[in-house]
């Protein structure tokens, strides 16, 4: 499984917001689930059409991550989101399980607000 090939690809998709690049990173019948207990969206155009209705716009956001574990079936990368000021930074979990062909066919993600009281501190 090359989860680091999937994943920056999937960094691509999200600041470019091409549908042809969002689509291409998912099977047919995949499942992307925007939160864990959500239904999420079922398919590729489904996909597509949720992650551009919530799309980022380019240049609002830098994304680092480290693979925390992986398998054949399956990953978890743990991620931070960092939106420009004034908005929030993120810690993200993201469950991925890619097919044989490097497609995800389900892609699970958990994030929390990171407190704002946190960032001030951090940042001195």
């Amino acid at each position: 499984m090359d989860i680091e090939g999937w994943l920056t690809r999937y960094v691509d998709a999200w600041t470019s917001n091409d549908p042809a690049a969002i689509g291409d990173l998912f099977a047919d019948d995949a499942v992307y689930r925007p939160t864990p207990f959500s239904s999420g969206w079922q398919g590729r155009e489904a996909i597509v059409a949720g992650w551009l209705d919530r799309k980022d716009d380019p240049g609002t956001w830098e994304f680092d991550h480290e693979i925390v574990c992986a398998s054949e079936e399956a990953a978890v990368v743990r991620g931070e989101t960092r939106y420009v000021t004034p908005y929030p930074t993120f810690s993200n979990v993201w469950l991925i399980r890619l097919d044989r062909d490097g497609r995800c066919r389900e892609f699970t993600e958990w994030w929390m607000e990171k407190p704002r009281a946190a960032e001030q501190a951090v940042a001195g």
